[in-house]
C-alpha cells in the first residue's frame, strides 16, 4: 500500500501543478484580455468560453491532492473530543460516506462527459468543444476515490491498533499544528507580547 500511495502522490502533486498553471495562464491571459481590448480595441475571441472551460482544471484537478494533506474544511467539533479506537472509526465512517458520494458524483459526471461527446456540444462564442473539460471532473474525482480509500484502509489498520503511529492520513494534531505554524509565520501570535513591551 505504501508503494500505491506514493504512486497515487505523484499523480496528485502533477494534477495540483496543472491546476495551479492553469491559473497562472489564466491571469496572464486576463491581462492579455484588458491591455487588448483598452489599448488596441481588440478583445481575445472567446476569452470567457476559453475562462470557461478552464475551470474544470483549477476546480477538480487539486482536490486528490487537498484531501491527502487534510487541506479540506472538516467540521471536528466530535473527532477532537474522541481519542484513540473510538477517533479512528469514526474518521473511516466519514470516508465511507464520502466514497458513496464521490462514487455517485463519478457515475453521474461521466454521463455528462458522454453526452457532450456524443452530441458534440460545444461553447455559444468560440464553439469550444466542451466534453474534455467535463472529462476531467470524473478522472478527478476517481482519483479522489482512490485517496479515501488508501486512507480508509489506514484508519482501519489505526482502529485494530489505536497505539500504532498513523501513516498517509490527516490528523487533528497534525492540522492543529499546521494552524499554529501558519500563524506564527504570519507574525500574528506574537504582536499581543509586542504590546505589552511597547505600553500599549
Amino acid at each position: 500500500m505504501s508503494g500505491f500511495d506514493r504512486a497515487l502522490a505523484r499523480v496528485e502533486t502533477a494534477f495540483n501543478l496543472m491546476a495551479a498553471f492553469s491559473i497562472f495562464v489564466l491571469m496572464f491571459l486576463g491581462v492579455a484580455q484588458v491591455l487588448g481590448r483598452k489599448l488596441f480595441n481588440m478583445p481575445i475571441f472567446g476569452y470567457l468560453d476559453i475562462v470557461e472551460q478552464a475551470i474544470a482544471l483549477f476546480a477538480f484537478l487539486g482536490i486528490a491532492y487537498c484531501q491527502r494533506l487534510g487541506g479540506h474544511i472538516r467540521m471536528e467539533l466530535l473527532l477532537t473530543q474522541l481519542r484513540g479506537r473510538a477517533l479512528w472509526l469514526a474518521e473511516a465512517v466519514g470516508i465511507v460516506l464520502a466514497l458513496a458520494v464521490i462514487a455517485l458524483l463519478i457515475e453521474n459526471s461521466f454521463g455528462h462527459f458522454l453526452r457532450a461527446y456524443e452530441y458534440g456540444d460545444s461553447t455559444i462564442d468560440a464553439e469550444i468543444p466542451v466534453w474534455p473539460s467535463k472529462l476531467l471532473v470524473p478522472i478527478a474525482f476517481t482519483l479522489l476515490w482512490l485517496r479515501l480509500v488508501l486512507q480508509l484502509v489506514e484508519y482501519g489498520r489505526l482502529a485494530r491498533n489505536p497505539d500504532s503511529k498513523p501513516r498517509g492520513v490527516p490528523t487533528i494534531a497534525a492540522l492543529s499544528e499546521q494552524a499554529q505554524r501558519e500563524i506564527q509565520d504570519a507574525g500574528v501570535d506574537d504582536a499581543p507580547s509586542r504590546t505589552a513591551r511597547d505600553g500599549g
